[in-house]
């Protein structure tokens, strides 16, 4: 067996990253959003707090459970997510 690593990719991009904290009615966010050319025009969206990640577009937004299952929130903690993301993504 060969020990040489097999790549599906490897590309270096430059990124626009926004660091943002905010505090909910029960919850803090702490995320950091990365646009890039990359995944369509979806943006990656990390809660640093929560160790959560996803890559979210507007369609993304409007998918019932989606915030929720993704970054382990309830729906009003969602929901508030929903809104500011709205204004960003």
């Amino acid at each position: 067996m060969s020990d040489e690593r097999f790549f599906l990719y490897d590309d270096t991009e430059k990124t626009e990253t926004r660091f943002v904290s905010f505090m909910g009615k029960n919850t803090r966010f702490d995320l950091a959003i990365v646009k890039t050319s990359r995944h369509y025009g979806k943006s990656l969206v990390l809660n640093m707090l929560g160790s959560h990640f996803a890559i979210i577009g507007q369609d993304d937004l409007d998918e019932e459970g989606y915030l929720e299952h993704a970054f382990n929130l309830t729906e009003e903690d969602a929901m508030e997510l929903r809104e500011f993301l709205a204004e960003v993504v």
